[in-house]
């Protein structure tokens, strides 16, 4: 948990959801506070991706963020991020091996997954969906807050719970154990993205430390 960026709110991209520009998402979540997000344009030819990436982590520079992206190594090498986020099933000693100092994240879907996954190396998960999400529609059923605690119990590492987080609900799940909230939708779809992650870290505040 202590390599996690403070506060543990991850943002992740979509820009197929978002209200604005990536840029000036990114821009307004880092004036808010957020200090963490990750590129998840996967869809985006590699050098427009590797681009945006770059672009991002200079925005970020002046707050101290950590601006990381999903899945492209090649990308984080080239653009100077901070960190990498894995596919469920990818192989977090294989990316330590190309990005020695970089922030290793994964995805899972249970807490086998991320035992595997804390096993194999990797800083932190994500653990989705938690609760029913539009973001995530396809990841089966949503595992609620009984579902988060049993994976803290059973995975030893920072599981980072994503899916249908809010500021209603964040609270609630890093009481259940998780070590940090991760967002997409709430945050891309939002008419004020910085008035949002605010929200978001008022509601964790208590529940961090």
């Amino acid at each position: 948990m202590s390599r996690l960026p403070q506060p543990p709110l991850l943002v992740i991209s979509d820009r197929r959801q978002a209200r604005r520009p990536l840029e000036e998402i990114a821009h307004s979540i880092f004036a808010g506070g957020c200090r963490w997000l990750s590129l998840r344009e996967k869809d985006l030819p590699a050098g427009e991706r590797r681009d945006l990436l770059r672009a991002l982590v200079a925005l970020g520079r002046p707050f101290g963020a950590v601006v990381m992206a999903h899945e492209d190594i090649e990308a984080v090498w080239a653009a100077g991020a901070a960190g990498l986020h894995l596919p469920a099933g990818a192989d977090p000693a294989a990316a330590r091996a190309r990005l020695p100092q970089a922030l290793i994240g994964a995805s899972t879907h249970s807490a086998e997954e991320a035992s595997a996954l804390f096993r194999a190396g990797a800083d932190y998960v994500t653990l989705s969906p938690i609760f029913a999400s539009e973001s995530k529609p396809r990841y089966g059923p949503a595992l609620g807050l009984e579902g988060l605690a049993r994976a803290v119990r059973e995975a030893p590492g920072a599981i980072v719970a994503l899916g249908g987080i809010d500021p209603a609900n964040a609270a609630a799940v890093l009481a259940a154990g998780a070590s940090g909230v991760a967002v997409m939708g709430a945050v891309m779809r939002a008419q004020e993205p910085q008035d949002m992650v605010e929200r978001l870290i008022a509601a964790i505040a208590g529940h961090v430390g």
